[in-house]
């Protein structure tokens, strides 16, 4: 009786500890579809519509029975985009417009791929290309647009569903949805082609230390409407992003003032007495004189307060050591 009793604890001890390992294993919310089927429903979409035999033994010199070398997603919406270009003279219009060396505005209209007549494995995958061709060239709230609604079952390249979002959101500096977007993508770190998987990286690193409000955080702002009013963007859009930039600076300047108000009425209340701690070599002593000093001629000549080039770059070089990256512009 106790070997049995024994046996069914074992038993139960072993099965709660493979559901346990079940949970614990994480299984990815999406899959690129392999090419054998991506091939198979491009051709069942496009052949029956092929005008001549030319245009269908094309589509198949696109799509090999056996490619010689290993395909992957990614060349999967390009050549689905080409596919569907020849049968379709609108495809055709923005597949040229993107394979153009000077593309730029005005940018196509693209509305008719909304229609629902059209099958989605083509409406869908022409988007993506649209939309990655879009964020390539710094149109971040345009890729946006064109991958509003799009799911991953509905491309043949999730992966750069998920990572033109999220870099189109963490450059309109959306750092939440550009954390999702990035969540997702990294379901899938192992199958990732490398430049994604890199740039993934130093977005997860950069999105850590970024904080709302801070002075980086606006400065990124600041940039996104220098981007906007570069490509041409001046409307409401752009005015609602430099408002909000101005009062992320109000803010900023009132938190500043309440801290020097604060530290002013600590030292006043502290009278003569002298403070335990030893002070800073890097903060100025109080100034116990009013202050007032006599003017000394400096002279009327122009440049006169111009440092010598050498001492000049010393101190370009000492301030930008002190500030990130993105205001060295400006200093």
């Amino acid at each position: 009786m106790r070997l049995w009793i024994l046996a069914i604890v074992l038993l139960s001890a072993l099965g709660w500890a493979q559901r346990g390992q079940a949970e614990l294993e994480f299984t990815p919310s999406w899959q690129a579809p392999p090419y054998t089927k991506v091939r198979a429903e491009v051709l069942a979409w496009l052949e029956p519509g092929a005008r001549d035999p030319a245009m269908a033994r094309q589509l198949r010199e696109i799509w090999p029975v056996a490619p010689l070398r290993k395909t992957n997603p990614d060349l999967h919406t390009q050549w689905l985009a080409e596919s569907f270009a020849l049968l379709d003279p609108r495809a055709r219009e923005l597949v040229d417009f993107c394979n153009q060396a000077d593309a730029g505005p005005p940018l196509p209209t693209t509305h008719w791929l909304a229609d629902p007549s059209l099958a989605p494995i083509g409406r869908c995958n022409l988007r993506l290309y649209y939309a990655r061709w879009l964020t390539q060239q710094s149109y971040f709230d345009e890729a946006l647009a064109e991958l509003e609604g799009l799911a991953a079952e509905q491309v043949v390249d999730p992966a750069a569903l998920f990572f033109c979002r999220m870099v189109a959101y963490h450059q309109l500096v959306r750092p939440e949805q550009s954390r999702m977007a990035l969540a997702r993508l990294l379901e899938q770190e192992d199958t990732l082609p490398n430049r994604y998987l890199q740039l993934a990286q130093l977005i997860q690193r950069d999105l850590a230390a970024l904080h709302d409000e801070s002075l980086e955080h606006i400065a990124r702002r600041m940039n996104d409407v220098r981007r906007r009013l570069q490509l041409g963007r001046a409307g409401d859009q752009v005015q609602m992003v430099e408002h909000g930039v101005l009062q992320s600076l109000d803010k900023l300047i009132k938190k500043i003032e309440s801290q020097q108000q604060a530290a002013a009425a600590a030292a006043s209340s502290g009278g003569s007495a002298q403070s335990a701690r030893p002070m800073q070599d890097s903060r100025p002593a109080g100034l116990k004189a009013p202050g007032h000093v006599d003017p000394r001629d400096i002279g009327h000549q122009t440049g006169w307060g111009d440092l010598p080039p050498k001492q000049r770059q010393q101190a370009l070089q000492q301030i930008g050591r002190e500030f990130p990256a993105y205001y060295r512009e400006m200093i």
